[in-house]
């Protein structure tokens, strides 16, 4: 089963939170108390794992508000009020589960609605069965014939067939077969069937905190089992308590390792546990090697000892197990308590998942502002663990506030949860409760920042990391090299190098400081620029620079055959001029023709200019002519250089020569 979608209502800051769309990783975002954290309390309680067991109490989690109200809100008719409704769609395996019992064309759709109340013992669903295929199917697999169907003719449902049967004097064999098919059904009916069936489907979800770390060190001696609860026993400082959340981590790794506490408490010989402790060790030190790109120099080790008698109790005694950190570059170790906050997280994090996979099971997993204390760069580590380790094998729903963690590489994976207030009057200020959307146009604008530095961030990022880099002077161009590169793609011409990364540079003037910015990154960078009649000295103390090499160093005008010239020089006058008219809307008199061009602004001479003039005698009205406008419409229209005319023709034979040029340069 996939959870396709969630809804939350009457649940602490969330009065209703509107339908929340899933896929396989969904990242909530917004600030601190916006009520990110209710909405994965809410949503884990509706199955929740028994490692996180997730509850809803009325008196703590209904909206306080509102609470003295409940019973007029939510009338004895119309049951406790709902806290989670959900859609879920159902594999081709699974619906093979419903088939093979109640038979084919017994369900009318694939989808499933699963919701929860306060005081549910569990979830309550509506799965669409079609009784009619349930019941022909039912007959027919029991071989009733004619005579034996015409007591079920009025039957609807597989209650009203029992029934039926049931008020029967006399049944036949056939009749009777079905009769103790039925009852056997879990509520004796198809719907409990199915509801057991979906129940026995349904992921459990398992809530992870920012706040579940890892001991560095426990004492085994007291640690006893009820179950799958441990619990310190008498004579410990915490006796009879349950261990807590960073001793259920390290009990993790211990499971995870191979042993147990009940092992190590048996074991008669070191080696045997040491060679346990040791081979964990490493699988997680691999793992810590991978995904901490912070320090490469670490190791972990886990070692079981007898205490000391000096150490602080109650690790003065018995037999402890401790973790420690090596960095085998100093050749020192130290506890694992005395590591940074953000490593011990992402450790612990490393262990419960790795464990989580060890043990399978269906799940989904609710992370609560993971990686909290972590660098940006550790980060996106993190969610480089969330795509390689656990994407694969469970959808994950995560909140943050940080740009970090938001994937930069695809936005539609965020939803952005705020508390909405809005003033009624002047002065007075009332919620609306945690509201949650997926179009990313939040109206808090504080909300709105971990997007915004998140795209900023990995715009930046990109001027680093594209291996072959070519500086252009500014997001116009990008715009028309990405239309005439896909306009002679479409025409089986050559079309841009996908290897090249564009970046707008802002100016001629400006290249060199990108140049500088990014020598030492071992990138292949090429320029192609603007030429201006003013434009030679600085072109010359670039090549001066040797930043980049001469050949790699390139622009319009020199590529095209011009004295001087601009991106827009590769078009043909008056397909530039249809561009134009499109762009700024000019219709009927207003309309550019390439003979009011050759009145006003006769050539030759760079095209924006002759344009920017040709403004200047239009109605005041008319918007003011700029450079990036005609490139963001023709992005947008690219039909408009479908034609075969001769000036597409011109222009694409210009922009084969621009283009040609610039994938040269991605040789040595």
């Amino acid at each position: 089963m996939k959870l396709d979608s969630f809804r939350v209502t009457n649940f602490r800051s969330v009065e209703d939170s509107g339908e929340i769309t899933l896929k396989d990783l969904v990242c909530l975002v917004g600030k601190n108390e916006a009520g990110k954290t209710a909405l994965l309390n809410a949503l884990g309680g509706l199955n929740p794992h028994p490692a996180t067991p997730l509850a809803y109490d009325k008196e703590r989690d209904y909206p306080r508000r509102h609470l003295n109200d409940y019973a007029a809100r939510h009338p004895e008719s119309q049951g406790e009020a709902v806290v989670v409704t959900s859609s879920w769609t159902l594999s081709p395996a699974e619906v093979r589960l419903f088939t093979d019992e109640l038979g084919p064309g017994c369900l009318n759709s694939n989808s499933v609605v699963i919701w929860r109340r306060y005081g549910d013992e569990a979830c309550q669903f509506k799965v669409n069965l079609d009784y009619g295929a349930i019941i022909e199917h039912l007959m027919e697999a029991h071989g009733l014939d004619e005579a034996e169907r015409a007591p079920l003719a009025d039957a609807t449902t597989t209650d009203e067939v029992r029934k039926a049967l049931d008020a029967l004097p006399e049944r036949s064999a056939a009749q009777q077969a079905l009769l103790d098919r039925i009852k056997a059904m879990p509520g004796k009916n198809a719907i409990g069937f199915a509801g057991g069936l979906l129940r026995s489907l349904m992921p459990q979800f398992m809530y992870f905190s920012y706040y579940d770390r890892m001991a560095g060190q426990i004492r085994v001696d007291d640690i006893v089992r009820n179950g799958d609860a441990p619990y310190h026993q008498p004579g410990h400082p915490h006796s009879n308590t349950k261990l807590d959340v960073g001793e259920r981590v390290f009990l993790d790794f211990l499971e995870f390792a191979g042993t147990s506490v009940e092992e190590i408490k048996a074991s008669t010989t070191y080696e045997s546990l040491n060679a346990k402790c040791e081979a964990a060790s490493n699988a997680i030190t691999d793992q810590l090697q991978e995904y901490w790109t912070q320090n490469a120099f670490l190791e972990l080790e886990v070692r079981v000892t007898k205490a000391e008698a000096g150490d602080p109790a109650p690790f003065n005694t018995g037999v402890i197990a401790r973790a420690r950190v090596r960095n085998t570059l100093h050749r020192v170790s130290v506890p694992f308590s005395e590591r940074s906050a953000g490593f011990i997280w992402f450790f612990s994090f490393l262990v419960k998942f790795a464990q989580v996979s060890k043990r399978g099971g269906n799940l989904i997993l609710l992370l609560d502002e993971p990686g909290l204390t972590l660098h940006g760069k550790a980060q996106a580590d993190l969610l480089r663990y969330f795509d390689d380790r656990l994407v694969p094998k469970h959808q994950v729903i995560f909140s943050t506030h940080s740009p970090f963690m938001v994937p930069p590489d695809d936005l539609t994976l965020s939803r952005v949860v705020e508390d909405q207030v809005e003033m009624r009057r002047p002065g007075v200020w009332t919620t609306k409760g945690t509201k949650v959307r997926d179009d990313v146009l939040a109206t808090d604008p504080d909300t709105l920042f971990p997007l915004q530095a998140a795209l900023g961030y990995d715009v930046t990022q990109t001027l680093f990391i594209g291996k072959h880099t070519l500086l252009v002077e500014g997001p116009g161009d990008i715009l028309f090299l990405k239309a005439l590169s896909a306009q002679l793609k479409r025409r089986r011409r050559t079309e841009l190098d996908r290897r090249w990364t564009i970046c707008p540079a802002g100016g001629l003037d400006k290249i060199q400081s990108f140049v500088s910015l990014f020598k030492g990154a071992n990138l292949h960078l090429a320029v192609m620029s603007d030429r201006a009649q003013g434009d030679k000295r600085k072109l010359e103390q670039l090549r001066a620079a040797a930043a980049i090499p001469e050949s790699r160093i390139m622009n319009y005008p020199d590529v095209l055959g011009l004295p001087e010239g601009d991106v827009e020089d590769i078009f043909d006058p008056e397909t530039y001029l249809g561009i134009v008219n499109g762009a700024f809307e000019l219709k009927g008199r207003s309309s550019l023709t390439l003979a009011k061009l050759d009145k006003e602004a006769p050539g030759p001479g760079r095209l924006v200019k002759r344009m920017e003039t040709l403004f200047r005698i239009l109605p005041p009205s008319t918007p003011e002519f700029d450079h990036f406008s005609p490139a963001d419409w023709l992005i947008r229209n690219p039909g408009f250089l479908d034609g075969d005319g001769p000036g597409v023709a011109a222009t694409l034979d210009n922009a084969e020569k621009v283009i040609k040029a610039i994938n040269a340069a991605l040789s040595p």
